[in-house]
């Protein structure tokens, strides 16, 4: 008997090493599962309501079982307590408070309770491997991993990791690419996270970061920091762009990354199964960082719009479906390198809208300031585009235009502040008929033509503007670039915050919003303090007296 017992003891020692060393987990935690396998079989014998715990010695394998009950005057609970006189049975000595060990026999295994305590501990093996997959990799998002296609279902593509699975979703794979069961790949660890059914490792073999990595591999000068991408965009499959700046003046990083006779930039290539990658220069200057990314097209002349942020780009009439590329995309990878809505027009496109602007500019300066046609055409000539412009700018930068003297500068001035405040009349009047309230009128930073831009929204009392988030209220329109001569329908215009044409910052918005709200706490009234109660016998006796007076 002496002998089956020591080689049931080995056998559970040997079954929690080849476990925990298949499993790649801490033998501590196959011997904990197996002690609560035991403990919860004990259970089901000597009854649940009983607090027994098993403890495994790791080495030698003995098991100890044991009951534990608290020594108490009155029994409550007859399975964990016990009075004193039964106590000192147990364990002489033994006060009101103390906790006694009562130790049990050991159990016999039916095979209900084996199967149970199986399952028991592969559940808890299984938690511990999923919690050492997710430690792993957690902290290797953003890492090239090689790994051997296990299947492909419903066109996602598994991966085994070795340690683990990572899965390449479909619109992260390169397209037309064909994947087949124990092809090697390499792809991009490009999110870990911890789900009810286990770590769930996603790859990427799409990503502009895929692309970035492949070359500090192929480049040394980019894993030495020499040379840095600092950015990139993808038509996975087609086309690529990557800008790159070099932090040694002596090394060319263009020629760098294309390697001897295209040696470097082959490797990238082929891994991205033939996608052709354009390396630009990166530069500080977005107006030449844009020309740069929009090679191999010539660019005439670019004109950035602060406000919006976009850009005007303005090609000769030859290079127009160079610049833009095959469906836009030429443009878009540009749009997507430098972080820049992007507008390609011709040479003659952009004559026809600056001429227009001047038009609509001259005449809106004719009718508001009711001068000459020659005279509007004059200012907007000089650059001046509205009306706020003539109003506030200093009269001595106004009278430095030719013609111009202190005199006429300073009727400009007046005629513009006059016409701006005929504006502001004319919104207010418009204001107060959508039915918005004057109390909006008393908010920072807005104007009468921002409260009928509210009102036409429907926001017309305080209640209405403090309900609204900041981005509902001043969020950008986020901007598509735009393409001439592009047979792709036209997407609808993207929507922004109400007040999204006005240029406010978020910052504003906030403050906005929160004087909106300060009435709602205006109307929290302090509680009035109670009266002090008398502080000795005397005081309370004169308080009595008056009260019967």
């Amino acid at each position: 008997m002496a002998t089956a017992v020591t080689a049931n003891r080995a056998e559970l020692i040997a079954i929690a090493d080849s476990v925990a060393k298949e499993k790649l987990i801490d033998k501590a935690i196959v011997i904990e599962a197996m002690e609560d396998a035991i403990q919860r079989a004990a259970k089901n014998r000597y009854g649940a309501e009983n607090d027994i715990r098993a403890k495994l010695d790791p080495v030698t394998g003995d098991l100890r079982l044991w009951r534990v009950v608290e020594v108490v005057e009155a029994v409550d609970d007859f399975f964990k307590q016990v009075d004193v006189a039964q106590a000192q049975k147990l364990q002489k000595g033994a006060v009101v408070g103390d906790y006694i060990v009562d130790p049990l026999p050991p159990i016999e295994f039916g095979r209900i309770q084996a199967q149970a305590s199986k399952q028991i501990i592969f559940q808890k093996v299984r938690d511990a491997e999923r919690d050492r997959q997710h430690e792993e990799f957690k902290d290797r998002v953003g890492e090239i991993i090689t790994g051997v296609v296990k299947r492909v279902e419903f066109g996602h593509v598994v991966v085994d990791l070795g340690r683990a699975e990572g899965v390449i979703r479909r619109d992260q794979q390169i397209p037309r690419e064909a994947v087949r069961v124990n092809d090697r790949i390499r792809s991009l660890i490009f999110s870990v996270r911890r789900e009810n059914r286990g770590p769930q490792i996603f790859l990427s073999r799409a990503h502009p970061d895929f692309m970035k990595k492949l070359f500090a591999q192929e480049v040394p000068e980019i894993y030495d920091g020499i040379i840095e991408i600092k950015a990139a965009a993808r038509d996975p499959g087609s086309r690529a762009k990557i800008g790159v700046i070099s932090h040694d003046s002596g090394i060319d990083p263009v020629g760098a990354c294309v390697g001897m006779k295209g040696s470097r930039v082959q490797a990238v290539v082929q891994e991205m199964q033939g996608e052709k990658i354009d390396i630009i220069p990166w530069s500080p200057d977005i107006a030449t960082f844009v020309v740069n990314a929009l090679q191999p097209a010539n660019v005439a002349r670019v004109v950035i719009d602060e406000e919006d942020d976009r850009i005007e780009v303005v090609v000769p009439d030859d290079q127009l479906s160079l610049a833009i590329g095959r469906r836009g995309q030429n443009v878009r990878l540009a749009s997507q390198l430098t972080g820049k809505a992007i507008d390609i027009l011709t040479e003659a496109d952009a004559s026809e809208k600056r001429q227009k602007e001047f038009v609509e500019r001259s005449t809106m300066f004719e009718k508001e300031l009711d001068v000459d046609e020659t005279l509007a055409q004059l200012l907007v000539a000089e650059g001046f585009g509205e009306l706020e412009e003539v109003a506030y700018v200093e009269i001595a930068e106004l009278a430095t235009i030719e013609g111009f003297d202190e005199d006429l500068a300073g009727e400009l001035q007046n005629r513009a502040q006059e016409a701006l405040d005929r504006r502001e009349e004319a919104n207010r009047e418009l204001r107060r008929s959508l039915g918005v309230e004057d109390d909006l009128a008393t908010m920072p930073y807005l104007t009468e033509a921002m409260l009928v831009t509210l009102g036409k929204a429907g926001i017309k009392t305080l209640d209405d503007l403090a309900d609204l988030a900041t981005d509902e209220l001043v969020e950008k329109k986020r901007t598509e670039p735009r393409r001439r001569n592009d047979d792709t329908p036209k997407r609808p215009e993207p929507k922004g915050g109400i007040l999204a044409d006005y240029s406010l910052s978020d910052e504003q918005g906030n403050e906005i919003i929160m004087a909106a709200r300060a009435h709602w706490f205006e109307d929290e009234a302090p509680a009035a303090p109670k009266a002090a109660a008398p502080e000795t016998e005397d005081a309370g006796e004169d308080a009595v007296a008056e009260s019967e007076q």
